[in-house]
């Protein structure tokens, strides 16, 4: 019990400093049984201390209790978190990393990713590679080998360095943050880095590692000068006197915008060279030391100017890059996603060279030819220099080496004039020609003076196949003004040339012997336009497919003249709307591009050149069988820009021998079109792609077709278009599309009806109705007599179907009058139903307006009884005002009646009252005066009423 009393008295004081922290305390006396006020609500704040005080007391008085709550705590919160939070991941631990590359081998692996390693070794040589790698990735398990084959080279003079950037613990991956493998950096003492974007192989890699090794090329006699200015890619020099000192002023800043170009450009397309001759540099226009020059072909070479841009490496490097002139680019595809042709293509016609090329070789003759027919594409002025220059690529003695500086061009009139005499050729019409009626055979005159000349093939000189060639398009052009002025006899007529209004051509046309014309086509001299022979069309039913337009390159042989240099093709780009854009891929990294264009799969030489146009949504390509040189290029390229260019579009098709010979519809290729559907009875070609959600529907329709009518009459077949390319007088608009080729007039095929369903009774409609009733062989060997009755058999068919139709006709028109009967009715219906609701609608308007004015009536009454309640309201509050003053007087004249009674009665206080007092309730005796209170009472509910009364 005194443990109890302890614990009693320390609970009252912790009471009373409750009572005191709720601010409750008796409202009455103490010992009062009144009860006071009830307490405030206690606060946050003061709960808060006493279950601090609390938990205070507990720890003081039983401190095993205060443990025990504590470590059940601790239990509670672990199995919360072991069964609430979520599982724990089975992860197993990444493999410690291992060496990527052989322990023998010449590159120092730094396969647990010490980059910082990396940089300590890099501090400590000149030039360091540094090959950033992860271990799973397919291109560094690729490129191992490549990195492994240019260090076995280079491994004297640069430090190769790989580093796994994989490793989750080591520092590359935690510092650098690198988004595709592998990443090649390389640097030169402090500069860098350097990134490699090439192509993984040891050559590119090796050939751009000694760039950075020796970005600069020494410039030392004329001769390195002049194949420096030769080279395609854009050239730099500088002149620096190295003979006052060992390193003149401006010379680092050279070399590392050398560095900083190849930082910039990985391609290397523009390089640096040096000159430390006066004499050399004065060829150049170089006099003072440190200046820079830019080598350009076409344009006016330029020296930087010191005077407006600060000789910095980096101004040097984007003075070059933004004047730099280019004769043709190096196209390298990284392989993924890319818009590089996209965007080259998009500049215009694109000439595309693929040829085996090999970085680290001294020279390159074939690159030196394109190098020359480029530089004679582009000189439009005739420049100098440029002439200079190609003599040098073609290894002609040059003259003593005069100053390459810019020169101001040579006035017009200071060049030779253009000969005058005109030059003229024999053409020989083609049979098929509107002309071969009147005239087999033109002479076709250039002419440049004012007037015409009757010409004269005796003292004539002959002319290049290419005016010619023009001649003749100008001449077809105006051919049918000239066809109705020809006569039997010799007539000549002047047209205007396509080229140029300086210049007009005279035709000369006259009809010779068929066999001397037999004679002149069979000279290999004589320009042959391709003709078709029609030879027992009603037997054969077939067409001699085209001899195909000789090309110029073929022809050079037959015209020497051709060949002579500086004729024609120099300046050609200037002379045509269709310039050539010159590119170059290397056919040991790209071929698959090639193939794709139309370059055999499987040759020894992979050399390939074609012609992309993709406005024209063409393209042309070399002949595989002729040698890529300087000869075939110049014609090829003269071959597409004449305005009607001989060069045949190149089709690209399927391979016809995965496609069997034996199904009833016959698939069609590129290679087979003219066999297949030119050649051939009738034929229907469906035009298909795979693409085309609607085209497998008909299948089953073609394939009833084809088991219906015989193989030896009619060829269904089809061709996909999306894979087959064909001329584009056979291609269409629309899929599915259906033609109808019948045999011997191939040339009025017919389009299947659009509007028209496709199906198996309309075809063999379409088929009858456009197809020749002779095509057949056993209708051929019919009597006149039989075909008169097939005739009439066939038409009767026709009248009965007719008929039919007829019918079918008539039938729908009584459906439709029908029809119309029940729409009349239907309709009147609807103008009952219409003027009903009409009248309704008027009706509803009407009670629609009075309930409106009832409720306009309804909210004023409203309104009123609002006013006069508000009134009510107002007055009944002056009454309760007014009550309460009354209800003060009656209590103020009450205590005054009270008053007056008690003063009035004589009788004293201190009276004897009687031992058996009347009872409260007794009646009074008649004649007795009443109690003052009964008196005082009755007087106040008769006051009270004079009150209401009042």
């Amino acid at each position: 019990m005194s443990e109890c009393g302890g614990r009693g008295g320390g609970g009252g004081s912790s009471s009373s400093d409750d009572a005191e922290d709720e601010g409750g305390g008796g409202g009455g006396p103490a010992g009062s049984g009144s009860p006071g006020p009830a307490p405030a609500p206690a606060s946050s704040a003061g709960r808060l201390r006493r279950g601090l005080r609390s938990a205070s007391l507990m720890a003081r008085q039983r401190p095993e209790l205060l443990c025990g709550a504590v470590a059940l705590g601790c239990a509670l919160l672990l199995a919360l978190k072991f069964t609430c939070s979520r599982a724990k991941d089975v992860i197993i631990p990444a493999k410690p990393p291992v060496s990527f590359f052989s322990s023998r081998s010449l590159v120092l692996d730094l396969f647990q990713g010490q980059l910082d390693y990396a940089e300590h070794v890099r501090r400590d040589s000149e030039v360091v590679l540094l090959f950033f790698y992860a271990p799973w990735c397919g291109q560094s398990i690729a490129a191992r080998a490549e990195i492994e084959h240019a260090a076995s080279r280079l491994s004297d003079q640069v430090l190769f360095v790989a580093v796994n950037c994989w490793w989750n613990q080591g520092k590359c991956r935690k510092q650098k943050h690198f988004f595709y493998f592998p990443v090649i950096h390389l640097y030169h003492r402090s500069f860098g880095p350097i990134e490699y974007k090439g192509p993984m192989s040891a050559v590119y890699i090796e050939k751009f590692v000694r760039r950075v090794m020796k970005p600069l090329l020494y410039i030392p006699s004329q001769s390195e000068l002049l194949d420096f200015l030769s080279n395609y890619e854009p050239g730099v020099l500088g002149y620096f006197e190295f003979s006052s000192s060992p390193q003149p002023p401006g010379y680092l800043t050279f070399f590392t915008s050398a560095l900083h170009s190849l930082k910039k450009d990985y391609l290397g397309t523009v390089r640096f060279g040096v000159i430390t001759n006066k004499h050399l540099a004065k060829l150049v226009s170089l006099v003072h030391s440190g200046s820079v020059y830019l080598h350009r072909h076409f344009n006016t070479s330029l020296v930087f100017p010191r005077e407006v841009l600060n000789y910095t490496a980096e101004n040097i490097y984007k003075w070059a890059s933004e004047n730099r002139e280019t004769l043709f680019r190096w196209l390298r595809p990284h392989g993924g996603k890319s818009l590089l042709l996209h965007n080259e293509l998009k500049k215009g016609p694109a000439l595309f060279l693929f040829l085996p090329f090999d970085p680290l070789a001294e020279s390159h003759p074939l690159i030196d030819e394109i190098t020359e027919v480029a530089l004679e594409y582009n000189n439009c002025h005739g420049d100098q220099v440029v002439e200079r220059l190609l003599q040098h690529l073609r290894r002609v003695d040059t003259p003593v080496f005069q100053s390459l500086a810019p020169q101001p061009p040579a006035p017009l009139l200071d060049r030779p004039p253009v000969a005058a005499s005109p030059c003229c050729n024999s053409v020989v019409l083609p049979q098929g020609h509107s002309f071969s009626r009147t005239h087999n055979v033109c002479e076709l005159c250039v002419n440049q003076t004012a007037r015409g000349l009757r010409p004269s093939s005796a003292s004539m000189p002959q002319c290049s196949f290419f005016e010619m060639a023009a001649a003749l398009d100008s001449f077809y052009l105006k051919e049918q003004t000239f066809y109705h002025a020809a006569s039997d006899s010799m007539e000549c007529s002047n047209f205007l040339t396509s080229y140029s209004p300086f210049s007009y051509y005279t035709a000369c046309c006259r009809t010779i012997n068929r066999g001397v014309v037999s004679f002149i086509d069979s000279e290999p001299g004589v320009f042959e336009t391709p003709t078709l022979a029609f030879s027992s069309l009603e037997e054969k039913c077939e067409v001699a497919a085209p001899s195909s337009l000789p090309h110029i390159e073929e022809n050079r042989y037959l015209f020497p003249e051709v060949g002579v240099a500086g004729t024609t093709f120099t300046g050609l780009s200037c002379r045509t709307n269709k310039t050539l854009n010159i590119y170059l891929l290397d056919s040991n990294l790209f071929w698959l591009y090639a193939e794709r264009l139309g370059a055999p799969s499987s040759t020894h030489v992979k050399e390939f050149a074609t012609i992309v146009d993709v406005k024209e949504e063409s393209h042309y390509i070399l002949d595989p069988k002729q040698t890529l040189m300087k000869f075939t290029l110049e014609s090829f390229i003269q071959n597409f820009s004449v305005l009607y260019s001989p060069l045949k579009r190149h089709l690209i098709g399927s391979d016809p021998a995965q496609f069997p010979s034996q199904h009833l519809i016959t698939e069609v290729t590129t290679d087979t079109f003219w066999e297949v559907v030119l050649r051939r009875q009738d034929v229907l070609l469906l035009y298909y792609a795979p693409w085309c959600g609607f085209c497998p529907s008909l299948n089953h329709v073609f394939i009833q077709l084809a088991r219906l009518l015989p193989a030896d009459a009619l060829t269904v077949a089809r061709i996909d278009v999306s894979q087959n390319d064909l001329p584009w007088e056979f291609m269409v608009d629309r899929l599915p599309t259906v033609l109808f080729f019948p045999c011997n007039r191939k040339d009025l095929s017919v389009k299947y009806p659009e509007d028209l369903p496709i199906t198996l009774p309309n075809l063999l409609r379409f088929i009858l109705h456009h197809s020749d009733p002779a095509s057949a062989p056993q209708k051929s060997r019919m009597s006149t007599q039989e075909c008169l009755q097939s005739e009439a058999v066939l038409q009767q068919g026709h009248i009965s179907h007719l008929e039919r139709e007829i019918q079918k006709l008539r039938a729908e028109i009584g459906s439709l009058h029908r029809a119309q009967v029940q729409v009349e009715g239907q309709l009147s219906n609807a103008r009952r139903d219409e003027r009903r609701l009409l009248r309704q609608q008027q009706t509803l308007e009407k009670q629609h307006s009075l309930l409106q004015r009832h409720s306009e009536q309804l909210q004023a009454l409203y309104a009123q009884k609002a006013r006069e309640l508000e009134e009510l309201a107002d007055a009944s509050e002056t009454l309760l005002t007014e009550n309460a003053w009354l209800k003060i007087l009656v209590a103020t004249m009450e205590k005054k009646l009270e008053g007056r009674d008690r003063a009035e009665d004589p009788a004293p206080r201190t009276e004897v009252r009687p031992e058996h007092p009347e009872p409260t309730g007794a009646p009074q005796l008649p004649g007795s005066a009443p109690s003052p209170s009964n008196g005082s009472s009755s007087l106040a509910p008769e006051r009270k009423g004079e009150n209401r009364t009042d």
